[in-house]
């Protein structure tokens, strides 16, 4: 009896290795691979999105032919007219990145006179040491370079995207004819994309709201650059809590260089009031709240796919483990790491 029970541990460990192996090397191919399956990611959450837009036109009694290509005309031209403007005010950006350190560098040597009159002690080395502004624009430099080489393989993505909406009208058929059940299959599928269908097209909408708002109120406020901190707000509108943090801090320290405290805090002060509205007035309107993922999931997706993926994967973040979610919920055998990564648990029916 002991050496059955032995046995049987023996090889549940062997398979949890196992796994935690293969786990090892998938991540490895994909941080390896990231310059390909990067575009190939963002050209499926786009084929995802524009099938709505494809279906709704269906509706409207096009042909599938007349609908396919007005989604993908109006997918070339925002991608063209976004990618131009953001590459534009990224490049001008940059160039500009060593005049903010100066600026900042300055601003850090004043507020140290500043503390100093007042006897508040620093370190040997100064500010210097806590803050190196060097590193923080090297670090905002890189985050912004990242979505700008994204923009830069528009055309792949784009091409990816026609090839994935052809593929995804004979789909249906094919599964029909492999499966062996087919009715649950497509079922199965049809839920599972349904959902992510509803979470990526309400998430887009948001933080597409939330990307104009920001850089509309930026420039009537006349700050430097808004088209490059509206697109910062709308990519890490992606990402809940943090991410909002994340797309204001830069904004809110050059202002603070550039223009001085008061737009400072009028910039903070907006950044804080669009994402308040959007965030807990519009987005659980029409996402509800059952989607919702818990803060500790959010903030280690963030690491974990920032580190695998790199910049982008900060805005792909939340989308991938969503999508994990949802196909997690749909099974009745893996629902319960559903509910573990939800930010509250479901709520139980009780009968008197």
């Amino acid at each position: 009896m002991y050496i059955l029970l032995s046995n049987a541990n023996t090889s549940r460990g062997t398979q949890v290795l196992l796994v935690l192996a293969s786990l090892t090397i998938v991540i490895a191919g994909l941080k390896a691979a990231s310059a390909i399956v990067v575009p190939l990611l963002m050209a499926i959450f786009l084929a995802i999105i524009s099938a709505a837009l494809l279906q709704w036109l269906q509706q409207r009694g096009l042909p599938l032919w007349v609908a396919m290509t007005l989604v993908l005309l109006l997918l070339v031209s925002s991608l063209i007219t976004f990618g131009s403007l953001i590459g534009a005010s990224i490049n001008q950006f940059t160039g500009a990145l060593p005049r903010y350190e100066a600026q900042l560098n300055t601003l850090i040597n004043q507020a140290t006179l500043w503390m100093g009159s007042f006897g508040i002690g620093l370190p040997a080395g100064g500010v210097a040491e806590l803050f190196d502004p060097a590193a923080a624009a090297k670090l905002l430099g890189r985050l912004l370079s990242g979505f700008g080489g994204l923009l830069a393989n528009s055309m792949l993505i784009i091409f990816t995207v026609l090839f994935l909406m052809v593929e995804s009208t004979s789909l249906p058929e094919k599964l029909r004819n492999i499966s062996q059940n087919p009715d649950k299959t497509l079922g199965d599928l049809s839920a599972f994309m349904k959902s992510v269908n509803h979470y990526l097209v309400i998430k887009a909408v948001m933080s597409l709201i939330t990307g104009l708002a920001i850089a509309v109120y930026l420039s009537v406020l006349g700050v430097d650059f808004a088209i490059v901190w509206g697109s910062l707000a709308f990519f890490m509108n992606f990402v809940p809590y943090i991410g909002s943090i994340i797309a204001a801090i830069p904004a809110v320290i050059l202002s603070l260089i550039d223009a001085g405290p008061m737009v400072s805090l009028a910039v903070a002060a907006g950044f804080v009031v669009v994402n308040v509205i959007v965030g807990n007035v519009l987005e659980p309107r029409y996402m509800g709240r059952g989607l919702g993922l818990s803060t500790l999931v959010v903030f280690l997706s963030l690491l974990f796919w920032g580190w695998v993926f790199g910049p982008v994967g900060m805005f792909l973040s939340t989308p991938l483990t969503m999508i994990v979610k949802i196909a997690l919920e749909n099974d009745p055998r893996s629902r319960w790491i559903s509910v573990l990564l939800s930010a509250q648990a479901p709520g139980r029916n009780t009968s008197s």
